[in-house]
């Protein structure tokens, strides 16, 4: 494994929302590293760089491939692999885990995922990565892999980091709306009742000078309580969470304008201002024009910072529409499903969020065209960045807070007897307060790879099972996988149990749990 660091004065969230303010100091010690980014990514299938829309930054319409000739926007499955050396990849940071959740939830309910809800890269990054971490804010950037089961076919992991959360104590103070479902499909066990309970704790946990909003929606949208400073006013805020109850149907669209105009009437200067929506995203009256939702996120997201954090609750889940809403307002998207899921949201992740390391943070990878016949980047399928656009700043990249790693996992073919440099990776952001910007670059070679991934470190090789588990939900009927080197299920099972065995971590053994029911559904 090789590093190399290059800090360029030009060039080389968020993650979510802030609920993260939350708990900043109660809830036993989470590892910064862990379940992590939703990171952002993109895949060069083709050599297309394909720009992630948004209206209100611009986005460039396609990329170039190394000979100059330009490519074409668009949106292609990230299982197709590049047929030529276009190898760029460009793509934007971010951290979701929602759909690996969710996915958990339904195959612990006997139900195979639909495959339009699994998304690899929030499998990828929903664990733990022991990534060397910055000083300061910013990155780390490491590069590492080994060869797949599979003659000239390699797996190749990009691995970031920010610095750790409790490097600082000193954060702004936060402003958060919760926004909260209580729609009668709310009713269900493991959805307002884990929302009251998480919203107890918080309360509890929060600092004196941080505030909290109470929006909540059913068939109309209702402000319970208006930004209000904890100081001595924990009991009120109690209160108002303890008078949630289950009413009727789901007006989303109510319940986002409501949130907003809450959050932006008790809008604080200096502080971390987030609105944290608690949904099964189930929108069915009012307006459900999805369209309409995510212009207005999108429009309080530019006019006045302020972004979301999506928690999905519920065995029938809205996933598609929660992660849109997320990433057009800047922010990330989890999945809830039990007590044990609720802690690791209110108690770990969100206190990772109350601040930035990095905004918009972008990363490319350049393959190099002597070693590499062609790669494929494992899911990011709406998270690309057109490869021209990387060094422009006005596009839109990811909002990344103090203690999160982001996992980008290739499939790389290389060139029959190749030798040598292979793949150099970099991300580059934007200072947090003065939006300087900045780069850092790491590098692999050949000689630097594993000989087998199922041999590598714990971390490589839990990033091979989700990837490969992820891909195998894709396409459940379709054998092996379109993975280079992808077992059959009931191997990768067994290889999960192994490892879980071996690493006696919790988040590995639920990996080779639900790895095994699905080969018991298949």
């Amino acid at each position: 494994m090789m590093r190399h660091r290059t800090r360029g004065p030009i060039g080389a969230l968020l993650a979510l929302t802030a609920a993260g303010g939350l708990l900043l100091t109660g809830c036993g010690g989470g590892d910064d590293a862990a379940r992590g980014a939703k990171d952002t990514a993109v895949d060069s299938r083709g050599g297309n760089s394909v720009p992630m829309p948004a209206p209100d930054r611009p986005r460039g319409e396609g990329g170039q491939r190394h000979d100059g000739t330009a490519t074409t926007g668009g949106t292609a499955d990230s299982r197709e692999i590049a047929p030529e050396p276009a190898l760029l990849s460009t793509f934007a940071l971010d951290v979701d885990t929602a759909s690996y959740g969710y996915a958990r939830r339904t195959l612990a309910e006997g139900r195979l995922p639909d495959p339009s809800t699994v998304r690899p890269e929030e499998f990828v990054n929903s664990f733990r990565q022991d990534y060397d971490r910055p000083d300061g804010d910013g990155f780390t950037v490491t590069v590492d892999g080994a060869r797949a089961d599979e003659e000239d076919w390699l797996l190749v992991r990009v691995g970031l980091a920010t610095r750790s959360a409790e490097q600082r104590d000193d954060r702004p103070p936060a402003a958060l709306t919760f926004v909260i479902d209580v729609s009668g499909s709310m009713a269900e066990p493991g959805r307002l009742d884990l929302a009251k309970e998480s919203l107890g704790t918080m309360t509890d946990r929060l600092r004196d000078d941080d505030s909290v909003a109470l929006v909540t929606f059913s068939d109309e949208a209702e402000t319970v309580l208006p930004m209000t400073r904890l100081g001595e006013r924990r009991g009120r805020i109690h209160d108002a969470v303890d008078s949630l109850e289950p009413a009727q149907s789901t007006n989303l669209g109510a319940g986002v304008e409501t949130g907003y105009d809450t959050a932006v009437e008790g809008r604080r200067e200096g502080a971390t201002n987030r609105v944290v929506l608690v949904s099964d995203a189930l929108a069915n009256t009012g307006d459900t024009d999805a369209d309409a939702i995510l212009e207005r996120i999108a429009d309080e997201r530019r006019e006045h910072g302020i972004t979301l954090f999506g928690v999905g609750v519920g065995s029938d889940y809205g996933d598609a529409l929660m992660e849109r809403l997320a990433d057009k307002g800047d922010g990330h998207t989890t999945y809830v499903s039990d007590t044990g899921d609720a802690r690791e949201v209110f108690c770990e992740e969100l206190p990772r969020h109350v601040e930035l390391a990095a905004r918009d943070a972008k990363a490319q990878v350049a393959f190099d065209p002597e070693t590499v016949a062609e790669f494929r980047l494992v899911g990011y399928d709406n998270r690309r960045v057109a490869d021209d656009d990387f060094r422009d700043d006005r596009v839109d990249g990811g909002e990344v807070g103090p203690g999160h790693t982001v996992t980008a996992l290739y499939a790389v073919r290389t060139r029959p007897g190749a030798d040598g440099h292979l793949a150099t990776a970099t991300v580059r952001w934007l200072d947090p307060v003065g939006r300087a910007p900045h780069e850092e670059s790491g590098e692999v070679g050949t000689g630097d790879l594993g000989d087998s991934v199922w041999d590598a470190d714990r971390g490589l090789r839990v990033t091979a099972t989700a990837a490969y588990f992820a891909e195998a939900l894709r396409s459940p009927y379709d054998g092996d996988g379109a993975l280079p080197g992808a077992p059959p299920l009931g191997d990768l099972a067994e290889r999960a149990e192994a490892l879980a065995d071996r690493t006696e971590d919790p988040d590995v053994r639920q990996l080779a749990t639900a790895v095994r029911q699905a080969d018991r559904l298949t």
